[in-house]
């Protein structure tokens, strides 16, 4: 148990990468537009992501199984780090990056070093919502702006009623969403520990109990609300003022749209409804919420000329999500090489 905890680590940095970078995502927009203390969103945020793992975060983890069954402990661990570190490095640029990304590029890293062979259909699947997620997300931000337009002049809300409701609305959106980022991301954190898992079952009070799998979600996602509280404040700036002066309404357009897009990729049950009616399946995979974020906030720039969308930092942010699978597949290859040869550990069976 001891070996498993400390292999572990690198999935808890994993989560505490996420949570810097992602925590962002959730609450920059009401933190920029002054709308929420950073303190009172990062709470509100903690205390979702982990109901959202614990409580719907296994639709997505499977996926990931499926893309690279890591079945070594210290494979697991690098898999992870080598995420975790391309993450930190982007983070410490001040760039939006994608933890979905970076565990996929190191999944990949780790079949190349083990020989194992790699789902091409799958990896297809998952870079194909690297393209829809933010152009769902900006279609989502569209629809609901043209909606809140027309309500708003329908009803004739003064300005002081009109800030009321987007503070409350912020905060619901904002749950929401970090409900949507545990339950689709935390296979991102604790996926390929899943496995090799050696955790045990939770009692809780009133007859519940946590699984197993839930315990493991569980301690990823405290990992991401440390995160949130520790580190993302410094990009909650990059998304709630630099890409494109909001203001109240529009950061609400922008959470509420990108935390739709992530409840639909983690959502098991609409997944099977779908299915036994015949319609296409949204595939249950980790999706960015950097990149959904950032299609809703073009999109709501985009309806107004577009000329207040800051395009230089647009293309930083692009070429990080271009660089990041490469970078993470290349650190994870080195390092299971280092672990392998210098260290005498078996990163593959």
């Amino acid at each position: 148990m001891g070996a498993f905890l400390f292999f572990l680590s690198s999935g808890l940095f994993l989560g505490w990468s996420l949570g810097a970078n992602d925590g962002a995502n959730i609450f920059g927009t009401a933190v920029g537009t002054r709308m929420l203390r950073f303190k009172t969103a990062a709470i509100i945020a903690s205390v979702f992501v982990v109901l959202g793992a614990v409580l719907a975060g296994s639709g997505a983890a499977n996926t990931l199984n499926r893309l690279g069954n890591i079945n070594a402990l210290p494979g697991a661990f690098m898999a992870e780090l080598a995420a975790a570190f391309t993450i930190y490095l982007m983070v410490r640029s001040r760039i939006l990056t994608s933890s979905s990304q970076a565990i996929v590029g190191a999944i990949i890293g780790w079949n190349i070093y083990s020989a194992k062979p790699t789902d091409l259909s799958l990896v297809s699947t998952i870079a194909s919502t690297w393209i829809l997620c933010p152009i769902l997300s900006g279609i989502f931000a569209i629809i609901i702006y043209y909606l809140t337009k027309m309500f708003l002049k329908l009803h004739c809300v003064s300005l002081l009623t009109q800030d009321t409701y987007t503070r409350i609305g912020l905060i619901i959106a904002g749950a929401f969403g970090a409900y949507a980022l545990g339950a689709n991301n935390i296979a991102n954190v604790m996926g390929v520990f899943v496995g090799a898992n050696m955790l045990h079952s939770l009692p809780l009070p009133y007859g519940f109990s946590l699984s197993p799998e839930q315990v493991l979600f569980m301690l990823g996602a405290i990992a991401v609300a440390i995160g949130i509280f520790t580190y993302s404040h410094k990009t909650m700036a990059t998304v709630g003022r630099n890409i494109m002066q909001m203001s109240p309404i529009a950061a609400w357009i922008v959470v509420i749209s990108q935390s739709l897009v992530l409840f639909l990729f983690a959502s098991p049950a609409l997944h099977e409804f779908l299915i036994s009616h015949n319609f296409p399946a949204i595939p249950l995979v980790p999706v960015s919420s950097s990149q959904a974020v950032i299609g809703a906030v073009m999109a709501i720039g985009l309806i107004k000329g577009g000329s207040s969308i800051n395009w230089h930092l647009i293309g930083k942010i692009i070429i990080g999500w271009i660089a990041t699978p490469i970078i993470s597949a290349l650190i994870c290859y080195i390092s299971l090489f280092v672990l392998a040869n210098v260290f005498n550990l078996q990163v593959y069976n």
